[in-house]
């Protein structure tokens, strides 16, 4: 494997792990202020994705600004 290819995977994982902390923290802050259960874990998993979806987005105009 490449030193590209690793930075790379690298940089995904660091990606994903970052969109799930936001979502957990979301998810923390929700059920602090006495949301459900249900209400918390939707809140969390929005937070994920737009988290992601953010990402990529970035990713994506820097790939197209560098390339």
């Amino acid at each position: 494997m490449s030193n590209r290819t690793t930075v790379i995977m690298l940089a995904c994982a660091v990606t994903v792990l970052v969109a799930v902390l936001i979502g957990g923290a979301a998810g923390y802050l929700a059920r602090r202020d006495h949301a459900t259960y249900c209400a918390a874990v939707t809140r969390a998993a929005f937070a994920f994705a737009a988290a992601l979806t953010l990402a990529a987005t970035a990713a994506s105009a820097l790939a197209d600004a560098l390339f």
